[in-house]
């Protein structure tokens, strides 16, 4: 078991398969050792599992939790991109989009849910930059979408 597998353990993290995307696009690009994912949703058991908006019916916890959510998403394309985990470099970049009510202004709370869980999984390699953005709607009317930038060892 590689350390990347005993923190998502300890972490009660369980990834699930990767799932095909919802539309005409691929669910990351490699390009040379950079993995560019497409933005991923608060998908849990093949559902939803935040939906609404930020500042009306969800709260802050609601959307942090969310963009946990979109961060095991994206571990699992990572994964499925380079076959372990274990091959990340660094995490490069997230966007977060934060789908919100015109006066809500706590979107870098809300997507600090996918940062958390990335230094938790991967340490400093897991400190990234980042954008957090409000949004008038989002796919499927999701609270929260993430996409990620990602280094990894050698060639996907």
């Amino acid at each position: 078991m590689t350390e990347i597998e005993r923190r998502l353990a300890a972490l009660n993290i369980v990834l699930p398969a990767a799932t095909a995307p919802a539309a005409n696009y691929v669910p990351y690009v490699a390009s040379g050792n950079l993995l560019y994912l497409s933005g991923q949703l608060p998908m849990k058991d093949g559902k939803l599992a935040c939906v609404g908006k930020l500042g009306g019916e969800l709260a802050i916890e609601d959307g942090y939790a969310g963009a946990r959510l979109c961060a095991i998403n994206l571990m699992v394309q990572i994964k499925a991109a380079v076959g372990d985990l274990a091959r990340v470099r660094r995490i490069v970049r997230l966007g977060g989009f934060v789908n919100s009510t015109p006066s809500f202004v706590d979107q870098p709370k809300v997507i600090n849910g996918a940062s958390d869980l990335f230094v938790e999984v991967f340490g400093d390699a897991g400190r990234h930059a980042r954008s957090a953005v409000a949004c008038p709607s989002l796919p499927f009317g999701a609270g929260v979408e993430v996409d990620a930038v990602v280094e990894v060892d050698g060639h996907p």
